[in-house]
């Protein structure tokens, strides 16, 4: 009798997650995004970038992470002076981020890289510079991005974005405005 209940319990569970593979896929990246370094980095920097009330692609932009992936940003709170960091899944990104970006438009552009490799993995300070309009001359603000990839013999995953804006105290050095690869 044990057997019977233990068999269906396996065979629901089996459905169970056939059914939630199904509705939790997403859409296949575009190989041209993720066949290289250079490749995942300008897609992740132009799938964020857009003028006030353009809606990104917020599909391709999830095609460029891993199923584990987080964006963190850091830095200090100025009414404690407390730095922290809080770690968020692309969708919550997605879901904390989309309404600023409506609104106000955001375009970000590396302006240098650094990068380590070593066999499948990669780590990239990317040093970066913010506007509203495309054709805007002055930052509203710079910062690191600091990337953490994977290459699984496939194709680049972004395992982690982990960030820090520029501020007065704490100004980008220039060995971090001058690209160097790895």
């Amino acid at each position: 009798m044990k057997i019977k209940y233990l068999l269906a319990f396996f065979v629901i569970l089996t459905f169970a997650f056939n059914s939630m593979a199904q509705t939790t896929e997403t859409k296949q990246p575009n190989p041209a995004d993720v066949s290289s370094i250079d490749a995942i980095m300008r897609a992740v920097y132009d799938v964020i970038s857009g003028d006030a009330g353009q809606k990104r692609d917020w599909d391709r932009f999830r095609t460029l992470f891993h199923r584990d992936a987080r964006l963190i940003p850091s830095g200090k709170n100025p009414q404690t002076g407390v730095v922290s960091a809080n770690a968020f899944t692309p969708e919550e990104f997605i879901k904390r981020s989309e309404p600023y970006m409506l609104k106000e438009g955001f375009f970000e552009r590396e302006i240098a890289r650094r990068s380590e490799i070593y066999g499948n993995i990669a780590q990239i300070f990317s040093t970066y510079a913010s506007f509203h309009k495309a054709d805007d001359k002055k930052p509203f603000v710079r910062g690191i991005n600091s990337f953490q990839l994977l290459n699984d013999g496939k194709r680049w995953w972004i395992m982690t974005i982990y960030w820090q804006g520029e501020t007065q105290e704490i100004p980008i050095p220039k060995k971090y405005l001058k690209s160097k690869k790895g």
